[in-house]
């Protein structure tokens, strides 16, 4: 097997190219290569307001290509490790049931393949099959959520048990996330129900809301040591960010976080152990000026930065 070239295409060669990658990365389709791979989910039927987030992945690739290279710290991450663009992972856009399968056949191959997958949405339904394809790998997660919903609601509305509104409660039911490290953040209201937290609480989960910012971010800076070598998913739903930041999604909700907030957040989490993570939700044509798929490339380039300081295994 030759070795993977990981060197960023210079913007002039992006243009020549004709292709357009995340961060102007290597397209690259066996994972055994990298330690990262990026992949794009381009499904956005598990909606229940605004479509639109099938092109998401689209966006987030062309907002990507003006970001630099260094972190915070100063260190090069792609430098440092071998990243690629993986594609899309390819799915019927018509029905969810089938979607996820075929999702979740595609995300196991990639969390199987060495390297650490992370994706971009698509609605959030997509980090169903992806979780199933992630504990099938690593076992029950840890799961850190940024959110401005909780995702655990029940088939009772719609009387459908699969959509972009169940995720969690879903992924708790099968087994796939272990609901004692399981936290949730910047979730706000107004609410749909008098008790919108009930069932993470009742599962032993923790909750923070928007406005508890301070203690969120003290709570996830203690995850490193409180959390170990346990295998650990990141979910971001860019409606966790103040829709004045980032309006682009399905189901805007005001009173979020601002980018740099949680950009502090990711931050915190250095010396978790990684396994995969998503970055969903983003729809480009409710955007404005792509500022919601900057974020979201911003978001998708801090979870890359964890990876080289991220725990080891126990096995």
């Amino acid at each position: 097997m030759s070795v993977m070239n990981t060197t960023r295409l210079s913007i002039t060669e992006t243009i020549a190219d004709g292709r357009i990658t995340f961060f102007r990365l290597p397209h690259l389709r066996d994972a055994g290569q990298a330690d990262a791979v990026l992949y794009g989910v381009p499904f956005d039927s598990g909606t229940t307001y605004r479509p639109g987030a099938r092109f998401g992945p689209y966006g987030v690739r062309r907002a990507s290509l003006s970001l630099g290279s260094c972190d915070h710290t100063g260190n090069d991450v792609f430098a440092g490790m071998r990243v690629a663009d993986g594609g899309n992972l390819v799915c019927v856009p018509f029905d969810v049931g089938t979607a996820h399968v075929q999702i979740e056949q595609q995300a196991h191959q990639a969390f199987t393949g060495g390297a650490v997958p992370l994706f971009v949405g698509g609605d959030h339904s997509c980090s169903l099959p992806i979780l199933r394809a992630a504990a099938d790998a690593h076992g029950p997660l840890a799961v850190i959520h940024f959110d401005a919903h909780s995702d655990t609601s029940s088939a009772a509305h719609w009387g459908i048990d699969k959509h972009h509104g169940t995720v969690f409660r879903n992924a708790i039911e099968e087994g796939h996330i272990d609901p004692k490290r399981f936290v949730q953040l910047g979730l706000r209201g107004p609410f749909g129900e008098p008790d919108p937290h009930a069932f993470t609480r009742g599962k032993g989960g923790i909750v923070f809301e928007a406005h508890e910012y301070n203690d969120a971010l003290t709570f996830l800076q203690s995850l490193p040591t409180a959390w170990g070598s346990h295998p650990v998913y990141v979910s971001i739903d860019i409606d966790v960010i103040d829709p004045a930041f980032a309006p682009g999604t399905g189901t805007p909700v005001s009173g979020g976080w601002t980018p740099r907030e949680m950009f502090a957040a990711i931050r915190a989490l250095r010396g978790i152990r990684l396994v995969g993570g998503d970055v969903m939700e983003v729809a480009p044509d409710y955007d404005h000026a792509d500022i919601t798929s900057l974020c979201a490339a911003h978001l998708l380039f801090e979870l890359l930065t964890l990876l080289p300081h991220r725990a080891a295994s126990n096995s």
